[in-house]
């Protein structure tokens, strides 16, 4: 993730330790979650997991062979269909923030199969809970002003955990 956080502080013109340093990385969040969901004999009548956006910064996931993530892209859903024994990285809320937009949380959901059971693996990085999570100064101006609110990752959490979000995300919550 360091490595990931480097190369995108570092597309944006800011020092590559920038994203790194700004949301305290080494003292954030971590969150490990394995999903499984079983072969369904009628995939098209049940949905895996409905369309959300990640609220960290980044989140690492891996899946076995029976696929079934979709991101969304232009009103479209597209089937994502990694490499064997590959990471997919989705984009977070919190980097959307921090970046004031120039980088995009992923929408994206999971569909169910008849085939076999998919298993993920996915680990998403964040901020620690009580830091202050705003567009960074160094990316907003005149002809760029601020889209979102500051907001603590703890009441953005406490927010995406307790609204019914019907596919949106929780960012149009906080956006100016």
């Amino acid at each position: 993730m360091r490595e990931l956080l480097k190369g995108i502080s570092k597309s944006l013109g800011l020092d590559e330790n920038f994203i790194h340093e700004k949301m305290s990385v080494e003292s954030g969040s971590q969150l490990l979650v394995i999903n499984f969901y079983p072969a369904c004999p009628n995939p098209e009548l049940v949905m895996g997991l409905p369309a959300h956006t990640d609220h960290g910064l980044l989140t690492l996931l891996t899946q076995n062979e029976f696929g079934g993530l979709q991101i969304q892209y232009n009103g479209q859903w597209i089937p994502v269909n990694p490499l064997p024994n590959s990471f997919l990285i989705n984009t977070g809320d919190h980097l959307e923030i921090l970046t004031n937009g120039k980088i995009k949380s992923v929408i994206h959901r999971v569909l169910v199969n008849n085939k076999g059971a998919r298993i993920s693996v996915a680990t998403a990085q964040g901020p620690p809970l009580e830091a202050v999570v705003s567009p960074a100064p160094e990316l907003v101006g005149d002809d760029n002003p601020a889209a979102y609110r500051a907001i603590t990752y703890r009441d953005y959490l406490t927010i995406q955990k307790s609204n019914e979000l019907h596919g949106k995300s929780c960012l149009d919550r906080i956006r100016i």
